[in-house]
């Protein structure tokens, strides 16, 4: 894949396959979860808490055994969660996912623009400077933070102002913050703020 072709990918299993091997086990857990929140209200309340848990075990905050009391419980005690299996779960998730929605194609194009939050563009990682990060006592990473813990991706143009005032130009950085749609957990931004992987 060239980096013409991910910038306008509108389908998320050519992103995921260029993914195999280089994106984190983070990163793709937090992309399923993304998926399957946005088909929420089609999610039996047993599954939901599977995929709550899954991302608490992607940030740290669950370990894999409390990810698989959940599951047993909502299997019946007949089956252990799986492992994650780098970009194949991933993608298996993006496909179920899109089979519940109303629109599965429009599913597809609005998976891949997650993929392009999470992952950004790998043709071209940016390196923030840290006096964007210690500007104005910490600002910025407060900011990314609270952003990241209350969902709040509605104040990414707040942080984009911040990110200027504390000079800030890398329109990549700029533009994805303004950006209209979707942001989720994983946000290529947010992360690099915060230093996640």
């Amino acid at each position: 894949m060239t980096e013409a072709e991910w910038l306008a990918c509108t389908d998320s299993q050519p992103m995921l396959e260029f993914l195999r091997g280089k994106a984190s086990e983070r990163k793709l857990r937090l992309f399923s979860c993304a998926c399957h929140f946005r088909v929420w209200d089609r999610i039996p309340n047993e599954d939901r808490r599977i995929i709550l848990k899954l991302e608490q075990l992607a940030d740290g905050q669950a370990t894999y055994q409390e990810l698989n009391r959940v599951y047993r419980k909502a299997s019946g005690g007949i089956y252990d969660a799986p492992h994650f299996d780098d970009c194949e779960t991933a993608l298996c998730d993006a496909w179920s996912t899109a089979d519940k929605s109303d629109d599965p194609d429009a599913e597809a194009v609005a998976q891949a623009a997650l993929l392009q939050c999470i992952f950004g563009n790998p043709f071209r990682p940016v390196k923030l400077r840290r006096a964007w990060l210690t500007w104005n006592d910490s600002t910025i990473p407060k900011l990314a933070q609270a952003i990241y813990d209350q969902r709040a991706f509605d104040r990414l143009p707040i942080l984009a102002d911040a990110l200027e005032e504390a000079s800030c130009t890398n329109a990549d950085i700029l533009n994805h913050c303004r950006q209209p749609g979707e942001h989720v957990r994983g946000c290529w931004v947010v992360d690099a703020i915060l230093g996640k992987a």
